[in-house]
């Protein structure tokens, strides 16, 4: 059987925030909120950190080696590449 809810002392920033959402949809503030509360309860499985970890585990994901690697070789050509740029440029660059 369906229920009425009514939400009183809205912030005017909340109010606002719902408002700015409903116009891309071509919604009515009322039917955002059902919206935003329907795929609140639909998401029965949220994401639990542990839950995460353990299928990460499961899976025999590991990359932190790699993860490190690439961060320095992006770092380390973006160097590369601003050196490059000032040279040519003959700008000061740090």
């Amino acid at each position: 059987m369906p229920a009425n809810f009514s939400i009183k002392n809205v912030p005017d920033h909340v109010v606002q925030g719902l408002c700015g959402r409903t116009e891309p949809h071509r919604r009515s503030p009322q039917e955002q909120l059902f919206t935003i509360v329907d795929m609140a309860v639909q998401d029965s499985d949220p994401a639990i950190p542990a839950a995460i970890l353990a299928e990460v585990r499961r899976l025999g994901v590991s990359t932190p080696g790699e993860a490190t690697t690439l961060i320095r070789a992006n770092r380390d050509g973006l160097r590369t590449s601003r050196a490059r740029a000032c040279s040519i440029s003959g700008a000061h660059c740090a």
